[in-house]
């Protein structure tokens, strides 16, 4: 099979690539296909293996990708959400399966429509499925399973990281600022009472308690895909939400930055070009020199998903211990292959909790050092 992952030399794109290379076929391809060939090309040469390879790839050139894509079995699109419908045109062109990590809700609604086309030449779309969207949508189906009268399903994230850094920077990011910033600037959607409403920005903070060591957690609410999807897939529930928790200094940071302008899409006059601040300050963050790590990783995130009946609740969790970023690149590097191995069929677009079943995907997940744990 050949797999291509387009942003594959980007934060999660090296990630996704990495688990292929480490669980893919002998005989399978796997192609980074990036904006930046120099970028590309060193990451795949890293690898010293003869089935990866690097080309370069302009997303908004949709036939130009396309061609690009040829022979591919599946594509895995680890760029930023606002290209994902070009990214899909360019696959429904080349005639693959299609995978994303996500489209903050409102991206997620215009991909949707487009399952007839997927339908129409066989292949699967398959949206978001990193963390969170995607091992949270798979633990509603999970928990839904278990219960007659599914009522609410709430989705929380939590994380810590003492992991020691000298000369750390400024503003540590292990994925997009730019992807940060929309969630702490737009107004997130929560489904409450049957009914789906916006609220403000960073508001909802409620206090809860995960497991050791991430402990008591001030989630809020942040627009996500989850709830875009979830209350059609479970028709029965009338709430739903997502909800993330952030360590308390980057919070403030960031803060900053959005009170400050820099979660602008406006473009502004600087030196006769016109720019987005939220493109500047993404690429001067991306752009950091990292920290030089100190003794051992310790990072450790809990992705969960709350689902309640009329007599009963479930809570799923999904731990993840000192391999930051893993539960975000490694599931669409599985789900493309469970689809290669027949463990997924069908067609057409799906989120991931109508489309991936859950007890072989969480077996791919343990075998990365994820695990499952499930508290009634």
């Amino acid at each position: 099979m050949k797999y291509v992952v387009i942003g594959g030399a980007g934060a999660m794109g090296r990630i996704t690539v990495r688990d292929l290379v480490l669980f893919a076929e002998p005989a399978d391809e796997i192609v980074i296909a990036d904006y930046d060939l120099g970028r590309a090309s060193v990451l795949a040469s890293q690898f010293k293996d003869p089935r990866v390879t690097a080309i370069s790839v302009d997303v908004r050139d949709i036939a130009g990708t396309a061609k690009s894509l040829s022979g591919a079995f599946a594509v895995i699109n680890c760029v930023q959400h606002h290209f994902n419908l070009d990214v899909m045109q360019a696959v429904l062109q080349a005639g693959t399966h299609y995978l994303d990590l996500g489209g903050l809700f409102h991206m997620t609604l215009k991909q949707l429509p487009l399952d007839p086309e997927f339908r129409r030449i066989g292949k699967l779309g398959i949206l978001g499925i990193g963390a969170a969207p995607g091992i949270t949508n798979v633990l509603a189906r999970m928990g839904a399973d278990q219960i007659d009268d599914v009522l609410e399903i709430h989705c929380r994230v939590a994380s810590v990281d003492k992991t020691k850094y000298r000369n750390p920077p400024a503003l540590p990011v292990s994925y997009s600022l730019q992807t940060i910033l929309e969630e702490f600037s737009t107004e997130p959607a929560v489904f409450t009472k049957g009914k789906l409403k916006f609220v403000q920005p960073m508001s909802g903070f409620e206090r809860m308690r995960f497991p050791t060591p991430v402990g008591l957690q001030q989630p809020m609410y942040t627009i996500h895909s989850e709830v875009a999807t979830l209350p059609k897939s479970f028709p029965t529930a009338k709430e739903v939400s997502f909800k993330i928790a952030f360590d308390p200094v980057f919070l403030e940071r960031v803060k900053f930055l959005r009170d400050f302008g820099f979660g602008s899409q406006e473009p502004i006059s600087v030196g006769g070009s016109k720019v987005k601040p939220i493109e500047v300050v993404n690429r001067v963050a991306m752009s950091q020199k990292p920290g030089e790590q100190v003794g051992p990783v310790r990072h450790y995130e809990i992705v969960r998903t709350i689902v309640k009946g009329r007599r009963e609740t479930i809570t799923l969790d999904c731990h993840c211990e000192n391999i930051p970023d893993v539960n975000t690149g490694a599931p669409p590097a599985i789900v493309a292959r469970m689809i290669a191995a027949g463990e997924i069929t069908g067609s057409g677009v799906h989120p991931p909790e109508t489309i991936i079943p859950p007890k072989p995907f969480f077996a791919h997940l343990a075998k990365r050092g994820m695990r499952l744990k499930l508290r009634k």
